[in-house]
């Protein structure tokens, strides 16, 4: 199982370059191995953190770890790391699919603050020690971004994602749980960026972008065309029979490839994937920045391990 097990000396030497080495508020860190392995723990089991193990250390300290490593993107930054080597190394399969999944929010990740700082990438609002004025969250809609939203399922929160050819997700996007999926395809696809070891800029432009009828309209597709991506998204029946009505001022269908459609059960086990991590399936943590970090390690550890 991907979720379950310590860091392996394998996956340790590749992390240990990259963490820091002093904190500026109370000099070195302790232990980073153990304390990474804590957190691992934690997302595995979805326990309480005062629940955790004495042998991972002071359950705050874990907790404050993800906390502070959520806050100024140090786990994305681990996260590109470990796709750039994937991608040096001829790893990475471009063809890429998008999709999300919904996951039911615990009671305990009710009740968030209403957000008064930064909107960062993934849609959800984190502080930033130079932010001077509040500004609107990316997901848009208030204090709902920062907290779970309301849906059919309760009190639910979205994880959009993409997907390589291999089921590893290259980008995540937090929203709450009643945004409808065809607004966030754009800023998920805007979040592949997949840094070259050396010199030059990073990857963002996949081979094509596989998805579901969700996202079959004109600006989606437009979007890609404007990119340079190959789409393949099945278009819906109203949309294929409104086209027709018009005769020849509807246009030409979308190209669709049929064989590449096929590949996009590839994000439905990025899914899989990611819900074998119970701190995932289960949405624990109050805050929104703290939930995109949760799901960026349990990222991290899949793209480590397969």
């Amino acid at each position: 199982m991907l979720s379950r097990g310590d860091l392996t000396d394998r996956e340790w030497e590749a992390l240990e370059p990259l963490l820091p080495k002093t904190n500026s508020r109370c000099g070195r860190w302790r232990d980073h191995r153990q304390v990474i392995n804590g957190i691992i723990r934690r997302l595995s089991t979805g326990c309480q953190w005062r629940t955790l193990p004495g042998h991972f250390g002071p359950w705050q300290t874990i907790h404050k770890r993800l906390m502070l490593w959520s806050a100024d993107g140090t786990w994305e930054r681990l996260l590109q790391h470990v796709q750039a080597e994937a991608d040096a190394a001829g790893g990475i399969d471009w063809d890429n699919n998008v999709d999300s999944t919904s996951v039911r929010a615990h009671q305990h990740a009710a009740g968030a603050p209403e957000p008064a700082a930064h909107a960062v990438k993934g849609g959800c609002p984190r502080p930033g020690p130079r932010a001077r004025k509040p500004a609107a969250p990316a997901g848009g809609g208030g204090a709902a971004d920062e907290g779970p939203g309301r849906s059919r399922g309760g009190l639910t929160s979205k994880i959009h994602l993409a997907s390589d050819g291999r089921c590893r997700p290259p980008a995540v996007v937090i929203t709450p749980g009643q945004r409808a999926d065809r607004t966030r395809f754009e800023p998920v696809v805007e979040e592949i960026r997949v840094p070259g070891t050396g010199l030059g800029r990073p990857r963002r432009t996949p081979d094509s972008v596989g998805a579901d009828k969700a996202y079959s309209n004109r600006k989606t597709r437009a979007y890609l065309r404007g990119r340079g991506i190959r789409h393949v998204i099945p278009e819906k029946k109203d949309q294929a029979a409104g086209r027709r009505r018009r005769g020849s001022h509807g246009g030409r269908p979308p190209g669709f490839d049929t064989a590449r459609y096929r590949k996009r059960n590839t994000v439905e086990r990025a899914i899989n994937k990611l819900k074998q991590f119970s701190a995932v399936a289960t949405r624990y943590d109050k805050r929104g920045y703290v939930f995109l970090g949760t799901v960026n390690v349990a990222a991290l550890l899949i793209w480590l391990r397969s």
